[in-house]
């Protein structure tokens, strides 16, 4: 014999009369009861927070210009030039590139010493596309491959970027040559020698 289809219609909550004076008078029952049993096993759950995260306030020493020191990453020691703070509150950065090496990349605050060596970008125009999505990387590595143990070979450099990163440094080449001097400052490494303390100096 076939069932009858279930009705979609949820069932309301049902609100009886209760006696006595101190059990408040009325009691809701739910329409659905709570199960039984429930898992051995904790299932966690997302944390909902309602704050929204800001961007970190830029250190007073840090303006668009500075001349700042990396502390960590591939290019640790390595003397760069701030262009702008993004909204995910890393800091836009470039060697320039033909000076030493440094492309265009985002660092944290955090990981640098701040000089007081600055540069006039007044002739540096950035695009909006230079953002955090700029740096973002597209497609995937394929799993198939990997596992095999396949070569994993080297993705070569977008034109674009290449384009991009020529047009940024070009007018901070410019800047810099006007300086005596500052090409071979930007382009030497920074390093402590023996009984040198960072915290004594003044950059």
């Amino acid at each position: 014999m076939p069932h009858a289809p279930k009705s979609s219609i949820k069932k309301a909550d049902k609100t009886v009369d209760v006696k006595g004076t101190k059990n408040g008078g009325k009691r809701t029952i739910p329409a659905v009861k709570a199960d039984r049993f429930y898992p051995a096993e904790d299932i966690p759950q997302p944390k909902v927070s309602r704050k929204s995260p800001k961007t970190g306030a830029l250190r007073a020493s840090i303006t668009p210009g500075s001349v700042v020191i990396l502390l960590a990453g591939r290019f640790r020691g390595k003397r760069v030039v701030v262009l702008k703070q993004l909204e995910s509150g890393l800091l836009l950065v470039t060697g320039p590139y033909k000076v030493n090496g440094v492309p265009l990349r985002r660092v944290n605050q955090a990981y640098v010493i701040a000089t007081s060596t600055k540069i006039d970008l007044s002739n540096v125009k950035l695009d909006a596309k230079f953002n955090d999505a700029y740096f973002g990387k597209s497609g995937k590595k394929a799993d198939k491959e990997f596992l095999e143990g396949a070569e994993q070979k080297k993705a070569a450099l977008p034109e674009s970027k290449v384009a991009d990163q020529k047009a940024v440094d070009k007018a901070i080449v410019d800047a810099v040559s006007k300086t005596p001097f500052l090409g071979q400052y930007l382009g030497s490494t920074f390093g402590l020698s023996k009984g040198q303390f960072p915290h004594a100096m003044k950059f």
